[in-house]
């Protein structure tokens, strides 16, 4: 048991050397610019190392998605037992994803990294990605914890207005290079509009 932890625990050191090394890298040298194998060198790992904890470069921007997801059940799991579906979502929004987008606007991929990266086609791709899963993941949790409420579909659709509403506006709020009160403020302004239809529930 002991040798287990041990093992897991210098696994995720080891994770996380990975993403300190690239983020660092990405940073001083631009995103397209750096390598896999440039990122292992830094490291110190061995190139089959990377591909244990990450099949591509893009998965490395969005390293901490997992994190988003536990913290999201945890707050599903502490509601109240009368809250509505509106109210939690809102919850998740505050507690989970405005906090993280006050310390970093680009999820997972640090303070100073240029969000033109985000431009790029393969980073895009990849965000999509990761935010359907993270949507599926909450909204999963959300149909377990509210079975007379929702149904697959209603969850699915509740989960994807809420961070739709904010994706789109955070998006649109960074064309402007606002301050960063300027970009929670639009991103909390499309959260209210999608709270009007998801009141409902």
């Amino acid at each position: 048991m002991a040798d287990e932890t041990r093992r897991e625990r210098k696994k995720l050191q080891t994770r996380q050397l990975l993403v300190d090394t690239a983020l660092r890298l990405f940073a001083e040298q631009g995103y397209e610019q750096t390598t896999i194998a440039q990122i292992t060198q830094a490291a110190d790992v061995a190139k089959k190392t990377f591909f244990n904890h990450f099949p591509t470069k893009e998965d490395v921007l969005f390293a901490d998605t997992g994190q988003y997801v536990q913290a999201a059940v945890e707050v599903i799991g502490e509601r109240a037992p009368e809250a509505p579906v509106s109210d939690v979502l809102l919850e998740i929004y505050e507690r989970v994803f405005a906090r993280r987008l006050a310390e970093e606007p680009i999820a997972g991929a640090g303070k100073h990294l240029d969000d033109s990266v985000m431009k790029l086609p393969a980073v895009q791709a990849k965000a999509l990605h990761v935010m359907f899963d993270l949507q599926q993941a909450i909204a999963d949790a959300l149909l377990k914890a509210y079975p007379r409420v929702l149904d697959p579909v209603t969850a699915a659709a509740a989960v994807g207005s809420l961070m739709g509403a904010a994706q789109a506006a955070g998006t649109v709020s960074l064309r402007e290079r606002p301050s960063m009160e300027e970009y929670l403020t639009s991103i909390r302004r499309a959260i209210d509009v999608a709270l009007q239809g998801l009141r409902s529930l």
